[in-house]
C-alpha cells in the first residue's frame, strides 16, 4: 500500500467507461472512509499535462517512440505535483489511466518493446505503482459502437481513429497484463450496465480495502450500510 494514502488506476480502452466509473467510487469512498479522494487523469491531469494532452492527441506526423515519451513526460509531472502529495496527505488518489495505459497503447498498440515502455515510466514515476488497478473490459467493436452513440462527441483523437486492430492489441495486451499480475488487477466486464459495473468494483475494492460492504437490492449497488454515496 502506499501509505498513508491509497492508489488506485483504472484501465481500458476507448469508450469503456473510466471516467463515469471513477468518479462514483471516488464519491463512494469519500463517504465511507471520510478520507480526501482526488480524481485525477492521464495524460492530461496538470496545466502542463493539458498541453502535452493535446499534443500527444492530436499532434501530426507523431512517431510510436515520441508519443511513448511526452506520455512518459507528463506522467513524471503528474505523480510529483498531484499524486505523490496527495498520497502523502492521506488521500485515496483514483486515475483514469497510468503505466499500463502506456505498455497497453504503445507496446501492444505501436509494437515497441514492452519492457522498454515500462521502464521509462517507472523511471519517471520513481516506481510508483497503484494498489489496485481496475480493468473496465469491453469488447473494440462494441466500444467503437458505444463512442459513436455518445451525445455530443468531438472529433476523434488519434488512438480513437486507430482501427479495430490496433485496439484489439491494446486489449489483448491489458488482459496479459491483468492475468501475470492478479494481485493488483481486477477485471471488470464493461458491457454490462453501469450500476451493475460499479457494485462489482465497489465489492472488489472493498475486498482490498478490508471494508465489508453492504448490497442494496433495490439498487444493486454496494455500500456500507451509510445512505447511496452516488
Amino acid at each position: 500500500m502506499n501509505a498513508p494514502g491509497y492508489f488506485i488506476s483504472f484501465e481500458g480502452g476507448e469508450g469503456v467507461g473510466k471516467s463515469t466509473q471513477s468518479r462514483l467510487l471516488g464519491d463512494w469512498l469519500a463517504d465511507l472512509t471520510g478520507r480526501e479522494v482526488v480524481l485525477t487523469f492521464e495524460p492530461g491531469g496538470t496545466a502542463l499535462g493539458k498541453e502535452l494532452r493535446a499534443a500527444v492527441m492530436h499532434g501530426q506526423d507523431m512517431g510510436p517512440r515520441a508519443e511513448a515519451l511526452i506520455y512518459a513526460a507528463d506522467r513524471a509531472h503528474h505523480v510529483e505535483t498531484v499524486v505523490r502529495p496527495a498520497l502523502g496527505r492521506g488521500a485515496v488518489v483514483i486515475t483514469d489511466r497510468y503505466i499500463d495505459s502506456s505498455v497497453a497503447y504503445q507496446s501492444g498498440g505501436r509494437d515497441l518493446p514492452d519492457t522498454e515502455v515500462e521502464h521509462i515510466s517507472l523511471w519517471a514515476t520513481k516506481g510508483l505503482r497503484p494498489d489496485i488497478t481496475i480493468l473496465l473490459d469491453l469488447e473494440p467493436g462494441a466500444a467503437a459502437t458505444r463512442r459513436a452513440a455518445a451525445e455530443g462527441k468531438g472529433a476523434l483523437d488519434r488512438l480513437e481513429r486507430a482501427g479495430l486492430e490496433f485496439h484489439t492489441r491494446v486489449r489483448d495486451t491489458f488482459l496479459q497484463r491483468a492475468t501475470a499480475d492478479p494481485a493488483r488487477w481486477v477485471v471488470i466486464d464493461a458491457a454490462a450496465g453501469v450500476d451493475d459495473i460499479q457494485a462489482q468494483i465497489r465489492v472488489d475494492v472493498a475486498a482490498r480495502l478490508g471494508l465489508t460492504p453492504v448490497v442494496d437490492e433495490a439498487t444493486s449497488v454496494a455500500r456500507t450500510g451509510s445512505e447511496d454515496p452516488s
